[in-house]
């Protein structure tokens, strides 16, 4: 599987009856089609896996299938609850998804024996390729990430952690077992604020939320960062994520509460976040407009 562009992770717009409104995520995904996202990522963390149930997985992953009509792949969410985990996984492969991304286990923290019987449990259930999500209470590494790297199903590991030591450490392990279509994926929140030291451990590919609020600014990012040219690439860190960041961190949650905050203020009605995530107060709506504005200007929109 190759991935040759921004990683979209779409929301879950919301009615205001509380249901998935499949009408506005596929209107949601096609309008970012043309703006070039190298893979698209339904039911994941922007798109609140946490919230959904499994009927509603199936809902989000068969419209993003839909909408995407085979352009480029889609890579669905997985985990939680063993159980929930291993039945998402087979919901994405009915649905049509490529790949699964698999979410940390819930609550609970196993020994790393335990963390690759859970990837290879969900690498099971159906025949997609998984990627591991290295986050939260899932910690790998380098050696249970070796072991993992020689299961031909597992085809990807993406650092949630932020730990750049042992990031690197995985990176050296998994070139160390020849496998040359690895892909190794950058997943902190708003991801382009450390990507540029991420692709010097070695780690090309970023998760970027904010192409699905801003595909014009995340697409300003990834050019300039696939160029080179460095000037720009730090003047929209400068202008336009550093602020987002700041703001994000003000209230837990909001790396999905400000992406969905700032559709709406584009004129896409995606609805709010589910509990227990919140929504933004009104001053911070005008912070967010004022950095989106920003982003844009440098942006050349």
């Amino acid at each position: 599987m190759k991935f040759d562009g921004v990683l979209f992770f779409p929301v879950t717009p919301f009615t205001p009856e509380g249901g998935v409104d499949v009408d506005i995520l596929k209107e949601h995904i096609t309008s970012r089609l043309p703006h070039g996202p190298g893979g698209v990522f339904p039911a994941c963390g922007t798109g609140e896996f946490h919230a959904l149930s499994l009927d509603e997985v199936r809902t989000v992953v068969t419209a993003a299938v839909e909408a995407v009509a085979g352009q480029v792949p889609v890579v669905a969410g997985a985990g939680g609850p063993l159980g929930h985990a291993l039945a998402a996984a087979r919901v994405a492969e009915e649905a049509g998804a490529d790949a699964l991304l698999v979410l940390p286990p819930y609550l609970v923290t196993g020994p790393t024996d335990g963390l690759v019987a859970y990837i290879e449990a969900v690498a099971s259930a159906s025949s997609l390729p998984v990627i591991v999500y290295h986050r939260g209470n899932a910690k790998y590494t380098a050696a249970s990430m070796t072991r993992l790297a020689a299961n031909p199903k597992v085809i990807g590991f993406k650092d949630g952690l932020g730990d750049v030591g042992l990031a690197q450490e995985i990176v050296s392990a998994i070139n160390a077992t020849g496998r040359e279509d690895f892909l190794l994926f950058n997943g902190l929140l708003t991801a382009e604020l450390t990507q540029g030291a991420y692709r010097g451990l070695g780690i090309p590919l970023y998760s970027s939320a904010a192409f699905a609020m801003a595909p014009e600014i995340a697409k300003a990012y990834y050019d300039a960062y696939i160029s080179g040219d460095e000037d720009r690439r730090h003047a929209l860190l400068d202008g336009f994520y550093a602020p987002l960041v700041r703001l994000r961190d003000q209230t837990p949650g909001f790396g999905v509460s400000l992406i969905k905050a700032g559709l709406r203020l584009g004129g896409l009605p995606v609805g709010p976040v589910r509990a227990p995530l919140v929504d933004p107060t009104e001053e911070q709506l005008v912070q967010l407009k004022s950095i989106l504005a920003k982003g844009y200007e440098l942006a050349g929109r």
